[in-house]
């Protein structure tokens, strides 16, 4: 099957997402092609094939911004006249989806093969601009224009339901990992550049630092687990709320503990020299990065928002609290860290779940199984 696969580059859960279903793909046999304004974060190297296509958005004085979905288009419209798609698989209902719409009319119109478009909705394009006035519309429309939709947890397609007033089947697709791959490492020597003493235990944080992933919130648990354990905590990633791990560490008295490590491609090592994932995050629609951290065997400490009730189950997988429970997020904290077997207990049921649920060769085949059914629909009507 030829497949194109329209994402964001930037980091963030549905480009990496978007990225190693490509990859996936080609590794299965089928002809990728993936679009986006720059080369995706997870790329890498060279994949056979799988090949990538820039978007470049020229910026023109009677525009007030660059035109993206109107570039988007125009190359989705090229790649699919020059290699003949059957998919066009946008992530992200806004921009990607409006812009595949776009291009499906265009290549009716003269004439040429048109691809079924399939949407993956990630989260904040349902829960964030979904709800802004100014998309809202939009939004729903392209939802509904889409030959197929996914999302990536039960919570997210609700949502999609309730908060658009979307009509239309939503299949729930999981976010996934390659299991072989993701996996924990000798990370010793890494472990005691941060920690020179074994005694004392590795916290750590990943995301991009958008106010969603509430930072303040990490370092208030941080600075509640250090009174209690020897301790001290990753950051790794960047965005606008790191300046608040500063300030508030300095707040707290805990800015000494704190190594802030800027994004990072390579993440598995962190992961491997890691005792305890925070993630109390506002909002969830799946949590990629506390399925990255189980299957490192990082147990995951996180709030119980969105889809992470889909990922973990409290106390047995990882552990859930309120958003706002500070001292309960803490507590589990202090208690994994301080309790061999209950951290190997933790991990090694998580890692199972992974193993079960959530690895590539049980979730790529769910895509491979939408798109021949999408593909079977009738011609497209313009």
């Amino acid at each position: 099957m030829n497949v194109g696969i329209i994402c964001y580059a930037s980091i963030g859960g549905s480009g990496i997402v978007a990225t190693e279903l490509a990859i996936e793909l080609a590794k299965r046999g089928h002809q990728v092609h993936l679009v986006s304004s720059d080369i995706p974060f997870r790329l890498g190297e060279f994949h056979a094939g799988l090949a990538f296509h820039q978007v470049h958005t020229p910026s023109y004085p009677l525009f007030h911004e660059p035109q993206y979905v109107l570039s988007m288009a125009n190359k989705v419209v090229d790649v699919s006249r020059a290699h003949d798609l059957d998919v066009i698989h946008a992530h992200y209902a806004v921009p990607h989806a409006t812009a595949a719409r776009l291009a499906q009319q265009v290549l009716a119109a003269f004439g040429h093969h048109v691809p079924r478009v399939v949407t993956t909705l990630h989260g904040t394009d349902v829960t964030l601009v979904g709800n802004d006035p100014s998309f809202s519309e939009i939004v729903a429309f392209s939802i509904e224009q889409s030959d197929g939709v996914t999302a990536v947890s039960r919570s997210l397609r609700d949502a999609t339901r309730t908060e658009l007033g979307i009509r239309r089947d939503v299949a729930v697709i999981p976010n996934f990992l390659d299991c072989s791959v993701w996996c924990r490492q000798d990370a010793s020597e890494l472990r005691r550049r941060f920690a020179p003493d074994p005694a004392t235990k590795l916290v750590i944080h990943m995301s991009n630092f958008r106010p969603v992933k509430r930072i303040d919130a990490v370092v208030r648990v941080f600075a509640a687990i250090s009174r209690r354990v020897a301790v001290r905590l990753l950051l790794v990633g960047d965005g606008p709320e790191l300046g608040t791990a500063y300030r508030l560490g300095r707040e707290l008295g805990v800015s000494t503990l704190i190594d802030a490590l800027g994004a990072q491609q390579a993440t598995i090592p962190l992961l491997s020299a890691s005792d305890v994932f925070l993630l109390p995050s506002a909002q969830e629609s799946f949590g990629l990065a506390a399925l990255e951290a189980m299957a490192c065997l990082v147990p995951v400490v996180a709030s119980r928002v969105g889809g992470l009730p889909e990922v973990i189950e409290h106390g047995v997988t990882g552990f859930l609290h309120e958003p706002e429970d500070v001292d309960g997020m803490a507590a589990s904290a202090v208690a994994v860290l301080t309790d061999p077997a209950l951290h190997e207990r933790v991990t090694k049921a998580a890692r199972e779940i992974v193993g079960e649920r959530f690895c590539s060769e049980r979730v790529v085949p769910m895509y491979e199984d939408y798109y021949s059914q999408v593909t079977a629909l009738p011609r497209f009507a313009g």
